[in-house]
């Protein structure tokens, strides 16, 4: 539970409410707990904002106002549910999701939460096996176990900025070799400025808490680009020899041989990828505890050479309506480069030829309202500079860019999720946010992505 002490404008088209500024009673008085956007759909926004306007007023119900400059304050009158993943170093909700009004409830009583741990594991009597809680796996999907998130303290950061050119850093509980950390890996180049190997060290530690559920439990493909993305990088599966011993890791026997994949479970393994200059990161879609089994369902409008931006967003936009019809959650984020990427949470027990032929069905419907900007040809010279509706990436070890991984282009720009209403924004572009933004983004909205790590969603008959 949480008081709604104000709330925040969203952004595009919907210049309504974005999100709900939440606070729990401490002391004697409101402490702010964070904002939650996440959940909050049309009907939904339309009716918290006609109940909060009428009690709006100039100052914030809070001893200590935080730094939200459009913030609208309101009395304190109103409780809400939320689900979240853990209280922040900060006393702040991460990744909270609205549930629903709390009705009749005094906003007095309302203070922090702290949860009370499940069992750890249930034995079955037949075979003695090991089988997680309910609970537990919502707590696990997408992430395993176990994601030590801790963050990089203000101090950490402190510490990188004032280095030199080598050293060692401690960070999140652990020692990091750095080197050459004013290397350019990114050109000054079409507006953009610079960025050096300490910019994306200092990105990853710091959206770490953010980023390491969608990475923590699945083997990871780096994308390295040790002397900066103007030259030519290369793709990594196997672990190098000289990965610290702290780093997880994950062997895997598949067809291309036996593979000992990177597992990030914590803050201080993004540095020292980030050290590596590992500018992307494509996580498995399965985890390394059922690698033949999915967790999510993956819509990737990939663009040809021809395709223009507002033929992606008419792509997008018919996804959203057939998602909409057949009341299947899905998540948009932009790419980084070009495309617009739609993950799909999903129960247990999908295989990967599932969610390949839900997704074929689902994209062939698509395609065939607009087929002058589509190709189904396997080659891009087929193609003939069209869009490619690729349900392909739902197998066994084919990855996609992880949410908040940076690309390989200037500026640095990062695949960031977004709202569905998003796609009415004039200013919206695949390459919109960069490392040096995304984390103002994510602290105006919030995580859009946090369903994911815990919808468990069956996919209808099409």
């Amino acid at each position: 539970e949480a008081v709604v002490v104000g709330w925040l404008p969203g952004q595009g088209t919907h210049k309504d409410l974005g999100s709900l500024i939440l606070a729990v009673n401490e002391d004697g008085a409101l402490r702010h707990a964070g904002q939650v956007g996440s959940g909050l759909d049309a009907r939904v926004r339309r009716e918290l904002l006609a109940a909060l306007r009428p009690m709006e007023r100039e100052d914030a119900p809070l001893p200590r106002t935080p730094r939200l400059p459009q913030a609208r304050w309101v009395e304190p009158t109103i409780v809400v549910n939320v689900e979240f993943t853990e209280w922040t170093s900060d006393d702040l909700l991460r990744q909270p999701v609205f549930r629903g009004v709390a009705i009749d409830r005094d906003p007095s009583q309302v203070v922090r939460e702290v949860a009370i741990p499940a069992s750890r594991v249930i034995a079955s009597p037949r075979s003695g096996t090991r089988r997680r809680t309910s609970d537990e796996r919502r707590t696990a999907r997408g992430r395993g176990e176990p994601a030590v998130v801790e963050h990089a303290s203000a101090q950490e950061l402190a510490a990188l900025d004032a280095m030199e050119r080598d050293g060692h850093w401690h960070v999140a509980g652990h020692e990091v070799r750095v080197t050459n950390l004013d290397k350019p890996l990114f050109p000054a180049e079409d507006g953009h400025p610079q960025l050096t190997k300490r910019d994306l060290i200092r990105y990853y530690v710091s959206i770490g808490p953010t980023l390491v559920p969608y990475l923590a439990g699945r083997g990871l493909t780096l994308n390295r680009f040790p002397d900066g993305i103007g030259r030519k990088g290369f793709w990594q599966k196997d672990l190098p020899g000289h990965t610290p011993d702290w780093v997880a890791r994950w062997d895997y026997a598949g067809h291309e041989g036996p593979k000992t994949y990177v597992v990030v479970d914590r803050v201080a393994t993004l540095a020292w990828l980030a050290q590596e200059a590992a500018i992307e990161l494509h996580p498995w879609t399965s985890r390394t505890d059922a690698p033949h089994q999915p967790t999510y369902a993956l819509i990737d409008v990939d663009p040809g050479p021809s395709t223009t931006w507002e033929e992606v967003l008419a792509l997008t936009r018919l996804y959203r309506a057939a998602l909409q019809h057949l009341g299947v959650t899905g998540l948009p984020k932009v790419t980084g480069k070009r495309g617009i990427q739609v993950w799909i949470p999903i129960r247990d027990g999908y295989t990967f030829d599932d969610t390949r032929g839900w997704v074929e069905r689902l994209s062939r419907a698509v395609g065939q309202m607009v087929p002058e900007l589509v190709s189904w040809e396997w080659t891009r010279r087929d193609r003939k500079g069209r869009a490619r509706l690729d349900f392909t990436q739902n197998a066994v070890n084919k990855t996609l860019v992880a949410p908040y991984s940076a690309r390989p282009a200037p500026g640095a720009p990062v695949s960031v999720p977004i709202r569905w209403e998003e796609l009415e924004d004039p200013a919206l572009r695949p390459d919109r946010w960069t490392i040096r933004t995304v984390l103002d983004r994510v602290g105006e909205v919030g995580d859009l992505f946090a369903p994911a790590l815990r919808l468990e969603q069956e996919l209808p008959p099409l």
